[in-house]
């Protein structure tokens, strides 16, 4: 047995090569919704899948992926307007639309006892991920690029102070609106092989990171990049050679990966 003896199954390259082209997505974006404090909205989108499953069932979508992605723009889209209408906390209509929405796929999809079939969605199978989802993958990640290419400064200058991005032609909401959608059709395009429970983890862990050890916003991203990278692949190899979970595993590299961080950026404080 080499080192190099899981390239040998397909499975494995596939769910190697969507580490690869995966975490650079949610590192870039992660960073962002930590700027921003969206880890709950973020969270409350995955865990409207279910909801989005079984809207698609309801509806004879052929393909759950799709109706997923469809169900989650328009409850970005929703939970935005209600938010920017309300004298309520964020966090408390992000809570509210979280639960019915979670809640209400549960119902739809355990009528008949069937949920069984949809379970795996809660955990996901990185190992049963397709060539053709990984090139999926990829083209969301030239997507991410170019969406943050264009979109970054707005967002950033609506972050810092939406009144000044506002004198300046900026429509803050708009970005919102757009940054909420982004995130919506990432979460739903991988929830099938990261798992409702663990795709939040994901997004913020290697910001989070980041945010302790950067001192300017190009290390910012860097470190989120490189911290989803090394712990997504490391996460993956220990799980093929230890026989344990990997969506699982990768998330405790991350969770790791912060309180080092952490400690590295209090003793620097100190």
């Amino acid at each position: 047995m080499t080192g190099l003896d899981f390239l040998s199954y397909e499975f494995m390259r596939n769910a190697l090569l969507a580490i690869l082209v995966s975490s650079p997505i949610f590192a870039l974006l992660g960073t962002m919704v930590v700027n921003k404090k969206m880890a709950f909205f973020s969270d409350a989108i995955g865990h409207s899948a279910l909801c989005g499953i079984a809207v698609g069932v309801i509806f004879g979508f052929t393909s759950r992926t799709l109706s997923m992605v469809v169900f989650a723009v328009l409850f970005s889209i929703l939970l935005n307007f209600v938010k920017d209408r309300t004298t309520y906390g964020a966090d408390t209509i992000i809570s509210v639309f979280a639960s019915v929405a979670m809640s209400l796929g549960l119902v739809l999809l355990s009528r008949g006892g069937s949920f069984n079939r949809y379970s795996s969605y809660l955990i996901g199978d990185i190992l049963s991920i397709t060539r053709e989802e990984v090139i999926s993958l990829t083209v969301c990640l030239v997507l991410v690029i170019i969406f943050w290419a264009i979109s970054y400064n707005g967002l950033s200058s609506d972050n810092l102070n939406r009144a000044l991005a506002r004198s300046k032609g900026i429509n803050g909401k708009l970005y919102d609106y757009i940054f909420s959608a982004f995130i919506a059709v990432v979460i739903m395009f991988s929830i099938r092989w990261i798992g409702i429970l663990l795709i939040n983890s994901l997004i913020i862990l290697p910001a989070a990171s980041s945010r302790n050890v950067s001192h300017n916003t190009r290390s910012y991203h860097l470190f989120s990049v490189v911290f989803s990278l090394l712990c997504g692949v490391a996460g993956l190899l220990i799980s093929y050679y230890t026989s344990v979970p990997s969506g699982p595993t990768i998330v405790l590299l991350l969770g790791c990966t912060f309180f080092i961080t952490f400690v590295i950026h209090s003793l620097n404080k100190d």
